[in-house]
């Protein structure tokens, strides 16, 4: 795992090298064997000094989650473990020679904080290379040192944005925030290592704090850190809700460690950073923004023997914000597109979304004029469907109404190889019966795509009752070509995502039906956890949409079709009130030229509010909010609508922004445990109506004592 030599000159190298992983990760096998170099060199008298390094394309990826996860279930153990990795790196720290970390490639969490430790930090001109301290992205904090050396090192106020909001930047970013202290050509960067070693590490190897009389300027105590204290906690509380207990313990770290000794400050750390391992939220984030993500992104449900599919050329028909949000992606990754639209004016139209995407990266420098054209030069906006031939997929983002899609799916299938497949990127129209105006619907496929396209990670394969293994596999295969996360499910009406994500919108409107105040039904929504409340949401989608889907599901079920408590809300606004959302700038709320959105005043006067003292609790509305999208799930779970529970999870988070902490949907479910979950909905049944019943399959699970993640 750890290679060690040392040269003529009296430098030894210890370099990562881990063979049995794609990367270097700390785990306690690594760790064991960095501790065995380090003793090894820090012993060795002939040895003037070490350079760290790694023998992989990056240095080393951070902590490895598994066996993190594994030694957190005895809490005084992990503490212990804890406490031995701050000794390992205050040894390095206190060794008498210098330490230079050579970093060639990305250094993330534990592999920062080990460059954190050495005495020189000097990277690589590899553009590549991400440098940061993630860990808050995943309900942890930094537990190898990180809380308490960078802030030392950079300052508080700049430290605390990094380690909250887990930032990963470049070496150049790094660089100019301190970070690190050198950037040098790859070729050169074990050689200038050795060089400081040998030159300005024989005399610069004490770190700061543990020079005489070295204060941290940004401390609580002094004027500067009550500033930036005061401030930070009023925005963290504002921006997390008091829903991620790790970025609360970050805090704590910085504030408390700030005042004490470095060596104190290392043992608050790792007493969080145990309270951390133990927290529901991080176990939850852990699960689905790490592994169940890694697991979609690495295909893991791909059906087995289809060879991979080889994508050249693809075609869309419908150059609106959708079709033009899928020009952008296909081309950026390297694919002849063929964005098609009814008149040249729309084609060009779409085009040019990507051209004013572009002029906005080479505004800020991530590309040049010259990768702008060759990407524009990637898409032909046409009326003709001729220009689909030899196109491998073809992806439908036109209206949504059945005559259209049907007319276009005839059109293009005609200029089609037989194995071309075609995808529909209907986000409520079941695919099985879209796929009936295709000649071949076992090709026939739906990719629903997210608004907006270019920034939304996510992509919901559905497969139609015909679809084909084969098509299936070459559909993700298309997902994974453009970067983006693929979930996969059964077809239905309105799927997954489109069927959950209405249940939060429908009882945010439901609530304001039953006379509860606007301002709480918003402000539970951003208590619960969601991005944002449901009647903002609801003007962010559209209210004119919403109404538009529910008229045409009214009309494919007949008498099937059951209204909820959203209906008449929707009705009034759209179709006597004329407040269609945010784009007509005028739905739930009003949107007045200074930009700052403001809740529509006349509200109460089309729905009348309660008195104060019939209002409901904050967290009986939070809980609504939050049950009927885990309930809906469940159903989807039970309908086989949901193939696996980790694409339910990672689309909720990915999809509608359904709270990280709480894990997803599902997650949800296992976290308040599936007994309590049922018998709490069985109660808001019983008040609110049958919506929250629990399926059949939760009862079932609940009497056997299971749970969705059992493992």
């Amino acid at each position: 795992m750890i290679d060690y030599t040392v040269d003529g000159d009296g430098v030894a190298s210890i370099t990562w090298n881990m063979t049995d992983r794609s990367m270097n990760v700390m785990n306690k096998a690594s760790i064991a064997a960095f501790r065995e170099a380090v003793d090894k060199a820090i012993q060795d008298k002939a040895v003037k000094g070490v350079i760290v390094t790694s023998a992989k394309a990056d240095f080393v990826a951070g902590g490895d989650l598994v066996s993190m996860l594994e030694e957190s279930k005895d809490a005084a153990r992990a503490l212990q473990n804890s406490f031995a990795l701050q000794k390992l790196f205050r040894d390095i720290e206190k060794a008498g020679k210098p330490f230079a970390v050579a970093i060639n490639g990305t250094a993330l969490g534990g592999g920062y904080e080990i460059c954190l430790a050495c005495h020189r930090r000097i990277a690589a001109d590899n553009p590549k290379t991400l440098i940061g301290l993630p860990e808050a992205t995943i309900g942890l904090l930094p537990g190898a040192g990180g809380t308490q050396r960078l802030p030392r090192l950079i300052g508080v106020s700049k430290a605390l944005p990094m380690m909250l909001e887990g930032k990963k930047v470049d070496a150049k970013t790094a660089l100019g925030l301190g970070m690190i202290d050198e950037i040098v050509a790859p070729a050169e960067l074990l050689a200038r290592a050795k060089a400081w070693i040998l030159n300005e590490g024989q005399t610069g190897h004490v770190k700061p704090w543990d020079q005489k009389g070295f204060r941290v300027p940004e401390a609580a105590n002094t004027p500067r850190g009550a500033q930036v204290f005061t401030a930070g906690n009023a925005m963290l509380r504002a921006k997390t809700m008091g829903n991620y207990p790790n970025a609360q313990y970050i805090m704590s770290c910085v504030y408390e460690g700030m005042l004490v000794d470095i060596d104190t400050g290392l043992k608050i750390e790792s007493r969080y950073f145990v309270a951390c391992t133990q927290s529901k939220e991080a176990r939850n984030m852990i699960r689905s923004l790490f592994f169940s993500i890694g697991d979609a992104n690495k295909l893991a449900n791909r059906p087995k023997n289809v060879p991979t599919q080889t994508y050249t050329k693809i075609g869309i028909l419908g150059a609106g914000m959708m079709g033009a949000g899928i020009a952008w992606s296909a081309s950026a990754a390297g694919l002849q597109v063929v964005l098609l639209d009814s008149t040249q004016e729309s084609a060009d139209k779409g085009k040019a979304y990507s051209a004013s995407l572009l002029d906005k990266r080479v505004k800020s420098k991530r590309a040049s004029e010259a990768d702008k054209e060759k990407q524009l030069g990637l898409i032909t906006a046409t009326t003709s469907y001729d220009d689909l031939k030899g196109c491998d997929l073809v992806i439908e983002a036109v209206f949504e109404d059945r005559a259209i899609k049907a007319d276009v799916t005839k059109k293009a299938e005609a200029q089609l190889a037989p194995t071309a497949i075609f995808a529909s990127n209907t986000s409520t129209l079941p695919i099985s019966g879209l796929a009936e105006a295709s000649s071949r619907p076992a090709n026939f496929i739906g990719l629903h795509f997210f608004s907006p396209v270019d920034r939304m990670p996510l992509v919901e394969i559905i497969r139609g009752k015909q679809t084909s293994d084969e098509t299936l596999a070459r559909a993700m295969d298309f997902v994974k070509k453009i970067r983006k996360t693929p979930i996969v499910v059964n077809d239905s009406r309105g799927f997954y995502t489109s069927r959950v994500f209405a249940t939060y919108v429908s009882e945010g409107l439901t609530l304001l039906a039953e006379g509860v105040t606007p301002a709480l039904i918003e402000n539970a929504g951003k208590a619960a956890g969601m991005p944002v409340g449901p009647l903002a949401l609801a003007d962010e989608v559209s209210l004119e949409l919403m109404h538009r889907v529910r008229t045409q599901t009214k009309k494919d079920l007949g008498d099937a079709y059951k209204p909820d408590g959203s209906a008449p809300v929707l009705s009034l606004m759209v179709e006597k009130l004329g407040r269609m959302g945010k784009k007509a700038a005028k739905g739930f709320y009003e949107y007045p030229a200074d930009g700052k959105k403001r809740l529509w005043t006349e509200l109460g006067k089309h729905f009348p509010v309660k008195p104060e003292s019939e209002q409901p609790a904050l967290a009986d509305v939070i809980k609504r909010l939050v049950y009927i999208q885990s309930v809906e799930t469940a159903r989807c779970v039970e309908e086989n609508v949901i193939i696996d529970v980790r694409d339910a999870d990672v689309g909720s988070i990915m999809g509608w922004g359904f709270p990280p902490f709480r894990g997803g949907t599902i997650s949800n479910i296992d976290t308040v445990g599936v007994q309590p979950f049922v018998t709490e909905c069985d109660a808001l049944a019983q008040k609110h109506g049958a919506r929250f019943t629990p399926p059949k399959l939760l009862r079932d699970m609940a009497a056997g004592g299971k749970s969705f993640y059992a493992a």
